[in-house]
């Protein structure tokens, strides 16, 4: 049997791997940078500074909500 590839957890991403994976499913360009403004700016971590997928995207949806009001 082949070696597979590494696998990324989707509840514990390195900012690095999480801007790579949004860029690559999202069609646009999202960096570290980006990312670590979101972070100052309230975004859920983990623990070890690490990124929950689904956390991350719960929160960008309520701070866009809440951009209108």
């Amino acid at each position: 049997m082949a070696e597979s590839e590494p696998r990324v957890n989707p509840a514990a991403l390195t900012l690095a791997d999480a801007a790579r994976l949004l860029s690559a499913a999202g069609g646009q360009r999202v960096t570290i940078e980006m990312l670590e403004a979101d972070v100052a700016a309230g975004a859920p971590t983990n623990g070890d500074s690490t990124l929950n997928l689904v956390n991350y995207c719960a929160w960008l949806v309520r701070e866009r909500a809440s951009d209108g009001d």
